[in-house]
């Protein structure tokens, strides 16, 4: 596949995954800064890594979300409930990921993931019915 092949497919799953009114969400023209990290990451997260046959999108966003929590990434983590609901992962599952994450990385993880899932699951469900 060329690069301009993973680059599109990169950017088709991104857009599968976070939905398409988070991708398309309007705002401010990005800085040359924003932009160059947005390229950056389009490349190499969604067109080298995300597009990759070995793991499922389930299993993808449940590492995400240990992840990002136990690294206290809130604005990611955020991102990545709502993509981690649109790739399948129940509200109970999320629990279950948060807690697992708690024990390892801490108490005030836990928490702090707790209210962001909350924050991302209302306006999910207001958006989706």
């Amino acid at each position: 596949m060329s690069q301009s092949e993973r680059i599109a497919k990169g950017k088709a799953l991104r857009r599968t995954v976070l939905g398409s009114a988070y991708v398309d969400k309007p705002g401010p023209q990005p800085t040359k800064f924003q932009a160059a990290f947005a390229a950056f990451a389009e490349e190499h997260c969604w067109a080298n890594v995300w597009i990759r046959p070995g793991l499922a999108l389930r299993d993808r966003s449940v590492i995400n979300l240990a992840i990002l929590a136990s690294l206290a990434r809130w604005p990611e983590f955020e991102v990545h409930v709502r993509g981690a609901l649109n790739n399948g992962i129940t509200e109970d599952e999320i629990v279950e990921i948060i807690l697992q994450a708690g024990v390892y990385a801490g108490i005030p993880i836990a928490s702090e993931a707790f209210r962001a899932a909350d924050r991302v699951i209302a306006a999910y469900r207001a958006e989706n019915g």
